[in-house]
């Protein structure tokens, strides 16, 4: 007869047998989990390398940021002479990105925008106003077609010469002209500032002054006002789109923002109503232009930087030649007090001018002499 012991023994003997298959099944299990989770980590970790391997080829919008844009801003286009019809160029400058703090160190330029007819005649003058400054400007010239002679090499103004086409007084085609320097000069995205230039312009101060003027200056300047007389080229047949009310007047020689000059060249409401309409559209397109867009011409100093004397009842500016070129009149041109800008409300303190015209070949060997003691360059 079995005793107590021996019944206890076979107890436990009964015990182990059932659970020896489950603790079997629960190794097995653990083992499997165990593999299951190596796979995971040995996945993951051969995943990012394959990623990091291939990050030059599919970049992610931070990485771009920081391999390029960070670095260094895109560079300009290295010959600003090109195949691209006009549409296709506004196309392209019309671009503009949202987000408007840059991702990279930024210098800004000021594009000066020549609009001729065929040569510079006071390049020595403007050359030795740039002089220098190399880094902080860019410079478009636009000329007629027929006009094949080109800058010697090491000029400032070699190989400036954008892709232009005929232009001829009071027409459209010249707002044309005006749109396409624009264009040209916005394909930089380092231009900030916008100056629209003619061959007889001069400087009446160095660079540095009218660089630092036209950096830090909260304002565009288009010349706009509302008179009589400005009235008279108003055709009713833009209305119901442009109205009476909206018509201004102002100079051909303005100077533009980046955001202003993007909207300029992405207009393609109004400025097909002025090209089809419009006499003299290069004095009423912008002003209007800006006085149909409130947040625009909030930001409109409503003048002009560049000083023509129109005299009275003249169809075209009084022309200075050597003779009528002195000390005293170019420092009367620097003054800041004149009617015109106390009526704009310029600070007496600060320029009033910063360009004059219009100046004939004649007069460059006096403006040379004088450059560097009344205009300081």
């Amino acid at each position: 007869m079995p005793t107590q012991k021996d019944r206890n023994s076979l107890s436990l003997f009964l015990v182990i047998k059932i659970l020896n298959p489950l603790l079997h099944h629960f190794l097995n299990l653990l083992f499997y989990f165990f593999l299951l989770c190596l796979g995971v980590v040995v996945g993951i970790i051969v995943h990012s390398s394959l990623e990091a391997s291939f990050l030059p080829y599919y970049p992610t919008v931070q990485s771009v940021s920081q391999l390029v844009l960070v670095t260094s801003p895109p560079a300009p286009p290295k010959n600003i002479m090109h195949n691209m019809e006009d549409n296709e160029l506004f196309w392209r400058a019309s671009m503009d990105p949202k987000i408007r703090s840059y991702p990279f160190s930024r210098t800004p330029k000021v594009a000066f925008m020549f609009l001729t007819r065929g040569p510079l005649p006071l390049a020595l003058l403007w050359e030795r106003f740039f002089r220098g400054y190399e880094s902080l400007f860019t410079i478009y010239i636009h000329t007629d077609p027929s006009y094949n002679e080109s800058m010697p090499q090491g000029s400032v103004f070699h190989g400036r010469r954008i892709p232009s086409k005929r232009v001829d007084w009071a027409d459209a085609n010249m707002v044309e002209a005006e749109r396409r320097l624009l264009a040209n000069a916005l394909l930089d995205i380092n231009n900030e500032r916008f100056l629209l230039l003619s061959e007889s312009c001069i400087p009446l101060f160095n660079f540095t002054t009218i660089y630092s003027y036209l950096i830090n200056s909260t304002q565009t300047h288009v010349d706009s006002y509302d008179l009589p007389f400005g009235r008279v080229r108003y055709n009713r047949r833009m209305h119901p789109h442009i109205h009476m009310h909206h018509w201004r007047k102002g100079s051909q020689w303005f100077e533009l923002d980046r955001h202003i000059a993007l909207e300029t060249v992405s207009d393609t409401f109004y400025w097909p109503i002025f090209k089809t309409y419009s006499r003299c559209p290069d004095e009423h397109y912008i002003p209007t232009l800006l006085n149909l867009t409130p947040s625009l011409g909030s930001r409109n100093s409503n003048r002009t930087l560049t000083w023509t004397d129109w005299g009275k009842h003249r169809a075209h500016p009084r022309s200075f030649g050597g003779s009528e070129v002195n000390v005293e009149f170019l420092k009367w041109l620097r003054r800041s007090d004149k009617e015109y800008c106390e009526h704009k409300g310029v600070d007496k303190t600060k320029p009033c001018f910063l360009f004059a015209r219009k100046f004939s070949s004649t007069a460059l060997d006096k403006l040379l002499r004088f450059a560097s003691t009344v205009m300081y360059f």
